[in-house]
């Protein structure tokens, strides 16, 4: 835009100077005439026509009465009659003057009318080509400003490219303590590169400061509810005594509070748990089968679970993984169906070695499903449902989590498929998938070679 209008102005003054220049001559031309051309009677002499019709000009000299007297050179187009201003006609500028006619004695003794046209076809050629040299120009000019200023920028763009590469590659990694490219210019993309650099040196500190408070507090977690474990056990063996022992009153007292002990002692061995695993205390590995563990979890269950049917379909699922910790699992799945769905709800538990190698539990109910709004944090903990009639402390999916991130697993909420021929589908499907071990298969297999049937209930 700016070589345009540069263009259009300076190619302005241009033709403007051009078409100027050319009036002038032909005005200071046509002024001339008059006092040259000495025209004289007696006979009739006319200075010779031809020295002023250089340049394709043609002069026509004519009575006032418009008789043509003499022109240069001959058959030259017709002006038409003549006018006191200039004016361009058949493509010459044309100029009228009078001029005096002189006798033998060199005395005026009447006057004459002269016209000097010149051509303007080259003074319109030279316009054309000015045009065209600026409009070549402008062309060349933004071609070699597009390529020019391309150079530039990416030249300028390239730190800010590396810094954008760099800043992304960190918030894919999620590494502060990488460190910006720094551009070889000291400008204000170094000095942006240097408050970033800071800025990542603060945050890498931040966050090894946190991580190091958070790994205190969860080693005291676990140390603290590891502590609790001997002194609550202690407690709950004197309270049962108490328990049977007494009555009336004081029984009902040593109850209530073996009630309370008890319901402290699950939520201490949920947050030694996942105290744990959050500290990543390894514990022994062993050779298991999650399909037995599976059966002795239902079997726990089934005197408490009410007018829920539970139904086993257990495949041998060999694994290597800490017993205590799925058996918890799988109690906290079938505990989350049973305080979750009405009575007359029937539970379906599957376990089975997919293709791959890997191990399959799956938990489902034809109940009323996970609320939507519940999804995105079912698995934090002291999360509770809004039909929560157990009074759970909200940690159950937590650990089930928990333990199938400890052995390499997922977890995952899905639809339950129908559990009949027409039915649709509905209630919730707990899927965990942890790593298998064909080898741990080989102790535990004959053991595991019972199938409980889809029919049978616990």
């Amino acid at each position: 835009m700016i070589l345009c209008a540069f263009a259009v102005a300076i190619g302005s003054l241009t033709v403007h100077r051009i078409r100027s220049d050319f009036n002038r001559q032909v005005n200071d031309t046509a002024r001339e005439l008059p006092t040259h051309l000495r025209i004289r009677i007696n006979p009739l002499r006319i200075a010779p026509l031809s020295d002023f019709t250089s340049n394709g000009a043609v002069v026509k000299v004519m009575t006032l009465a418009q008789h043509l007297i003499a022109e240069e050179p001959s058959a030259a187009p017709g002006f038409g009659a003549p006018t006191p201003s200039p004016k361009t006609i058949h493509g010459y500028r044309v100029i009228s003057q009078t001029a005096f006619v002189l006798n033998s004695a060199g005395e005026p003794v009447g006057r004459v009318i002269i016209q000097y046209g010149r051509p303007v076809a080259a003074t319109e050629k030279t316009v054309k080509r000015v045009e065209l040299f600026l409009l070549l120009g402008v062309l060349a000019g933004s071609v070699l400003a597009a390529w020019a200023g391309w150079l530039i920028a990416r030249r300028a763009m390239s730190p800010i490219a590396q810094l954008t590469s760099t800043a992304a590659e960190i918030a894919r990694t999620r590494d502060p303590s990488r460190s910006m490219p720094q551009p070889q210019a000291d400008d204000e993309v170094a000095e942006l590169t240097r408050t970033l650099d800071s800025m990542l040196r603060e945050l890498d500190a931040a966050r090894g400061e946190t991580e190091s408070m958070l790994a205190r507090q969860r080693r005291f977690v676990a140390d603290a509810s590891h502590e609790l474990r001997t002194p609550l056990t202690s407690v709950l063996a004197n309270l049962e005594l108490l328990a049977d022992s007494l009555h009336g009153d004081q029984g009902d007292a040593a109850r209530s509070a073996l009630r309370s002990s008890q319901r402290m002692r699950r939520l201490v061995a949920d947050l030694l748990l996942l105290a744990r695993t959050d500290a990543a205390r390894e514990q022994p590995r062993e050779p298991v089968d999650l399909a037995r563990i599976v059966v002795e979890a239902a079997g726990e269950l089934g005197p408490v679970s009410g007018d829920h049917e539970i139904v086993l379909d257990v495949n041998a699922a060999p694994l290597l993984g800490v017993r205590d910790e799925l058996h918890r699992l799988t109690i906290n799945l079938i505990e989350n169906a049973l305080r979750h769905t009405p009575p007359g709800t029937e539970i379906r538990v599957r376990t089975e070695t997919l293709p791959d190698g890997r191990v399959e539990l799956v938990v489902a109910d034809n109940g009323p499903g996970v609320p939507p709004e519940l999804v995105p944090t079912l698995f934090e903990r002291f999360v509770r449902g809004a039909g929560d009639r157990g009074g759970s402390f909200g940690l159950g999916l937590a650990i089930v989590m928990a333990v199938a991130n400890s052995h390499g697993g997922t977890v995952t909420l899905q639809t339950s498929r129908p559990f009949g021929p027409g039915q649709p589908a509905r209630g919730a499907s707990f899927v965990v998938r942890l790593p298998g071990n064909a080898d741990a298969g080989a102790d535990v297999a004959p053991k595991q070679q019972e199938r409980v049937l889809a029919d049978r209930a616990v």
